[in-house]
């Protein structure tokens, strides 16, 4: 079922309090749509994508605990044998492809922090301080292979001629030892540490450093060109994609040096032709690795951390960020996305585009540290605290579920119907509740409520309660991931005053008022600035009001915020169409406005999505223009008034009773009301109090009706104002 925009809800409200009459106490709902809502919550086994969408999460199945604290390395042979090695003491660990598990080698060394393997299937490991690379046989029989003379190595890697490149720290520099174990400085940097390493098609270096946060290509020639400086300090992972493209994980905040300004230009370079092939960078910092933990002690990063997209033609974007987990490590899926594993909380993210991502898992330990691809589309990943290997995939989980954040309605409240918006996919989505007093779930909680399938919903059956819960659970049906996108809660409190949300959209039945046209107050509704509840980059400029709204029946708009970086002015083209429906109508073009109303009259009934077009064509020519698309979520088109059925009085003994159902195709009967004998309109509640269905019964009982003929009027309202109405004559 496609997802309604869970700003109408906000705007219905909005609407009845800034322009029509308030009642008291009107149902109200908890809706979560959100990524930031669905965070709060407690997710097993599940993914949940930036804007708000929650599936099953692949499988994630322990393979090894090999008890060591921390595992920073992952590699695999040719033959499907799988590598490990961390600290604080310097192991090895093998498990091979029929699982079976083994620690083949202690080597001299506080911990391992790189391993790689030659065409050959040997196995080289990397140790940490006073750095050396041990090659280890099968049987566990390790030598020093070579000695860089360095306190660090980070990362090994090797050449498609079998040369083996060691990323060191302390000196900044990467040596380039032949397969005999000869080796040199290939390229000397003036950062501290070089921190991560990659080999590219093309047998280019792709290089991170600390604390300079640079990223580096140096050529197969030791030529070196710094292709970003990241405004984080330490780049800890990079990784090449099949097109070429670079992906890098910047973290930590840079601090600034007490070192004099000339010896840390602003902007470094390197130079084009060194003398040499050990080009050196022109930046020169102190200082320690961030990220590599003391043996005893905890070590904390600020900062946060964002990763890069380079793309082949040198063109840097960032594609994701997080204010406060730290990257370890990137890798590509069987798809080719981008996978970044993080701590200190132990989740494993997807890139999915440059603005949206998944946060696709959530492991036991609080840092994924490394990646390593396998057979079959498997991906294993490795942790620390404590040390573990993972498998990821092949296929998804077969149910998942989450616990939604306590939700405080702010008293004592009547909680109504319960509904989700999803598709199934063939699987299954159940939700159940439980309401109490405390602020947290505990025994004196009501228990979980039988499940709720149907995603139009029923009535929630936990107890009234100041506090409510929900628990959705997914599960699978053998194709794709059944997919949860909100939860609704209908719930009526006792009498408190109004709350507005931050409004994106706007409401039914109004349109935008023509400049300079002064309308009467009471047909007027003035939204709030736009962007109120959004992130959105300081480079785009938010209104800070659209005009005022002029009531119109039939009427619907749309507002929206954009701006160019380079300050060139904006067309705009708004077209729309219906969510079922394939090709786009063209609404209004050339708009200059960044709001639109139009009449939806002309429309039938149904959800529509709108999608907006935005040009730079006023400032530049024709050739040079460009264009960005977005689409809305999708809306609802309702002109079609509710129906009244069964409409019947009687009177007796000085009382009237009248009763009557409604019933709406597309939104919930929002108001009835009845008039007796032509005198004012008064409001009637339905028979279960709460207004939140489109199908509603109402029962009325009058007293001291005098003896004659009488007429009763009843007339519903739907939640965009249609109305229906009907009478009945009573002897």
């Amino acid at each position: 079922m496609p997802r309604l925009l869970s700003g109408r809800r906000a705007l219905s409200c909005a609407l009845a309090i800034l322009s029509l009459p308030a009642f008291a106490v009107e149902t109200r709902t908890w809706t979560q749509s959100e990524y930031a809502d669905f965070e709060k919550g407690i997710l097993k086994d599940l993914s949940l994508r930036s804007d708000g969408l929650l599936t099953l999460a692949p499988k994630f199945e322990q393979v090894y605990d090999t008890v060591s604290p921390y595992l920073w390395a992952l590699a695999r042979d040719s033959k499907g044998n799988l590598y490990a090695g961390g600290g604080p003491s310097a192991d090895l660990y093998r498990m091979t492809p029929r699982g079976e598990k083994k620690k083949l080698a202690t080597l001299e060394g506080l911990e391992i922090h790189a391993i790689a393997i030659d065409s050959q299937d040997r196995v080289y490991a990397a140790t940490s301080p006073d750095g050396k690379v041990y090659r280890v046989a099968p049987d566990g029989k390790s030598e020093v292979f070579y000695d860089p003379k360095t306190k660090y190595i980070w990362a090994l890697a090797f050449d498609q001629a079998g040369n083996l490149f060691v990323a060191t720290g302390d000196q900044g520099a990467v040596h380039r030892v032949t397969p005999k174990g000869e080796g040199r400085v290939f390229f000397q940097s003036d950062e501290t540490h070089v921190r991560s390493l990659a080999v590219d098609a093309k047998g280019s270096l792709i290089l991170g450093t600390d604390p300079g946060g640079l990223v580096v290509r140096v050529t197969p020639a030791g030529q070196g060109f710094v292709l970003y400086q990241m405004s984080k300090k330490e780049v800890t992972a990079v990784a090449v994609a099949k097109d070429g493209s670079i992906y890098a994980a910047g973290v930590g905040s840079k601090q600034a040096s007490s070192a004099p300004a000339a010896s840390a230009p602003a902007a470094p370079q390197l130079p084009s032709a060194p003398a040499n092939p050990a080009a050196q960078l022109q930046m020169r910092a102190p200082g320690a690795p961030s990220a590599a933990p003391a043996p005893s002690a905890n070590v904390t990063i600020t900062g946060g951390s964002e990763v890069y997209r380079i793309d082949p033609n040198d063109n840097p974007q960032k594609v994701w960020s997080h204010p406060q987990d730290i990257a370890y490590a990137i890798a590509f899926d069987a798809q080719g996305r981008v996978l970044v594993g993080t701590g200190n909380k132990g989740y494993i993210y997807r890139i999915d585009s440059a603005v949206r991502h998944t946060a696709l898992l959530n492991a036991p330990s609080t840092q994924i540290t490394a990646f390593q691809t396998g057979a079959d589309d498997a991906l294993y990943a490795a942790t620390g605290n404590a040390g573990k290997i993972y498998q990821i995939g092949p296929g998804l989980a077969r149910e998942g579920s989450i616990e939604s954040d306590v939700f405080d309605a702010g008293m004592f409240s009547l909680w109504g119907r319960l509904s989700f918006e999803a598709h199934l996919n063939g699987g299954k989505i159940a939700l159940a509740t439980r309401s109490g007093n405390l602020d947290q779930p505990q025994k004196n909680w009501s228990p979980w409520s039988a499940p709720i399938t149907d995603h139009k919903g029923e009535r929630v059956t936990s107890p009234p309660a100041r506090f409510i819960q929900w628990k959705a659970t997914l599960t699978a049906g053998g194709g794709p991931s059944p997919e949860l996108e909100s939860v609704d809660v209908a719930y009526l409190e006792r009498n408190v005053a109004p709350r507005i949300e931050t409004i994106e959209t706007t409401p039914p039945n109004y349109k935008f008022s023509p400049p300079l046209i002064n309308l009467p107050v009471a047909q007027t509704l003035t939204l709030p600035p736009i962007g109120k509840h959004t992130s959105a980059p300081p480079s785009l400029s938010f209104d800070t009001g659209t005009p005022a709204m002029q009531y119109a029946k039939g009427s619907i708009g749309a507002r929206w915020a954009a701006g160019d970086d380079d300050g060139d002015t904006l067309i705009y083209t708004v077209e729309i169409r219906g969510v079922r429906e394939t090709a786009w109508k063209l609404l209004k073009d050339k708009v200059r406005e960044k709001y639109v109303s139009w009449d939806s009259t002309a429309f039938p009934d149904g959800e529509y999505r709108i999608r907006v077009t935005a040009s730079d064509l006023p400032s530049n020519p024709p050739a040079d223009a460009l264009t960005t698309t977005a689409e809305s979520d999708p809306f609802l088109i309702d002109n079609t008034p509710p129906r009244i059925a069964h409409l019947a009085a009687t009177a007796s003994g000085g009382k009237l009773h009248a009763g009557w159902h409604a019933t709406d195709a597309l939104s919930d009967i929002k108001k009835a009301e009845y008039s007796l004998d032509g005198g004012d309109w008064t409001i009637v509640s339905p028979v279960t109090k709460l207004s939140d269905s489109p199908e509603l019964t109402y029962d009325l009982t009058l007293d001291n009706i005098p003896p004659g003929e009488h007429t009763l009027a009843v007339r519903v309202a739907d939640d965009y104002d249609n109305e229906a109405a009907d009478k009945v004559v009573v002897r």
